[in-house]
């Protein structure tokens, strides 16, 4: 098993020497393994490792018992240990969330928080063939596209899932021979949750009836799919350039261009613009694109409304997707502003503080992306404390009371979904100029011409 990990770390070029990776440990089998394995490679690789446990608050003191599972294993193998408690139940009701979608952002949101605080560069899971199966069985029920149909990918950004290469059963036999004991969640065998269903029933029944190999098979079309998902990827990104055409105010797509498409391509290219328009892909449906495509047929002036303040109109040339009037207007304070910065050395103004209103300074050599001045998007994050506790831009929104119809037209200054600055509110305390400060980044944003 240890030599199939190996091989398929390296496949997927998931890990280097100057790596350091935080481990998702829940003390189940699967992360388990996944910890044995990884102390196996780093012998080999040398990247350094993080362990990091995250408390979800439902099970009372079995979830404390596998949290000083997880300590004390820790300790034994000499791995930095890091825990988290989160209550759950109270996130999922305050974002109107079922349990498995909350626990599922809390882990991440505290995963992230560790890549903050120990400077990480990866984030390992423990997800395995089983898992991959029972997400494709979950997306072809609830319906989904290409996408959806290759499963958990194996990279993607700063995650890496080393044990996609090994069924559930490979991890337990492993275990086993290593003598090692591992916790049991019983909320696994709950059919309340859908993918326990799959999980304890679909599955089963399709390797006892149907054939005994169906997980294998899965994993191997998901892999194919993957590939095919790249290359149309690719592809819709030769015909965006062909015919579509970006303004301040959005995307026209040329209708004489855009006939000559594949038929493939077509709506894999006005779903790219939806999403450029918006920031967000959640919740633009097979629909949305249905009726733009209906809209090349109409006459020109014909206008469609759209998810998140957009709308599509047909014109002379083809079709227009941007944001409507009041959106616009909802978003004109950002393009009435002055926005001005510069990179210098610390030591220009070591000593010094600065009293320009409207200005910040950040510890520029921390910055991982390029810097986006934008409004809030899914996913957006700030870090609020000194121990590298991070809270989403929604709920500071919340608990700042700022008022549902302003929270689209605060202007963020971001590095990746990582928020440095809310223009008027605060500061991101991981960015700040400190004592290893070597250079200096300072914003200036003013009301006035761009």
């Amino acid at each position: 098993m240890l030599e199939k990990f190996k091989a398929y770390v390296d496949k997927w070029q998931m890990l280097k020497s100057e790596d350091c990776v935080i481990v998702g440990v829940s003390g189940g089998a699967d992360s388990i393994c996944l910890v044995l394995l990884l102390l196996e490679l780093k012998k080999t690789i040398g990247f350094q490792m993080i362990a990091v446990h995250v408390n979800h608050g439902l099970r009372g003191k079995d979830a404390d018992a596998d949290e000083a599972y997880v300590k004390a294993f820790c300790e034994k193998h000499g791995i930095l240990f890091e825990s988290y408690f989160v209550d759950v139940e109270l996130i999922a009701k305050n974002r109107k969330q079922s349990t498995e979608e909350a626990g599922r952002e809390a882990r991440r949101e505290c995963f992230e928080k560790a890549l903050q605080a120990y400077h990480g560069t990866k984030i390992a899971l423990a997800h395995h063939k089983d898992d991959s199966a029972e997400t494709l069985m979950l997306n072809l029920a609830r319906g989904t596209g290409l996408r959806g149909l290759g499963g958990i990918v194996p990279v993607k950004g700063q995650i890496i899932r080393p044990l996609l290469c090994v069924r559930r059963q490979e991890i337990e036999n492993y275990l086993q021979k290593q003598n090692i004991d591992f916790c049991v969640d019983q909320t696994n065998a709950d059919d309340m949750y859908t993918r326990n269903r799959i999980r304890n029933h679909v599955i089963p029944y399709l390797e006892q009836h149907i054939n005994s190999k169906s997980v294998e098979h899965m994993n191997e079309t998901m892999e194919q799919l993957r590939l095919v998902q790249q290359f149309l990827d690719e592809q819709t990104d030769s015909a965006w350039q062909s015919c579509v055409s970006e303004s301040a105010m959005g995307y026209l797509v040329s209708q004489e261009k855009y006939d000559i498409l594949s038929e493939v391509l077509k709506p894999l290219v006005l779903k790219q613009a939806l999403i450029k328009v918006s920031g967000r892909e959640k919740d633009i449906e097979s629909v949305h694109i249905a009726q733009i495509r209906e809209l090349f047929k109409k006459q020109s002036g014909r206008k469609l409304d759209l998810p998140y303040g957009m709308e599509a109109k047909r014109v002379y040339e083809g079709v227009f997707i941007g944001l409507k009037n009041n959106a616009l207007q909802q978003q004109a304070g950002l393009s009435q502003r002055n926005i001005q910065y510069r990179v210098f050395d610390i030591s220009e103004v070591q000593g010094k503080t600065f009293e320009k209103n409207n200005t910040e300074w950040f510890d520029y050599d921390i910055i991982e992306h390029n810097l986006s001045f934008r409004t809030r998007q899914e996913g957006d994050y700030i870090t609020i404390h000194p121990d590298g506790r991070t809270q989403k831009i929604k709920s500071y929104f919340i608990n700042e009371k700022i008022p549902k119809e302003e929270r689209d037209r605060v202007l963020l200054v971001v590095d990746g979904s990582h928020v440095m600055w809310i223009v008027g509110y605060r500061t991101n305390i991981a960015y700040r100029v400190g004592p290893n400060t070597k250079r200096v980044l300072e914003i200036s944003i003013n009301e006035g011409e761009r």
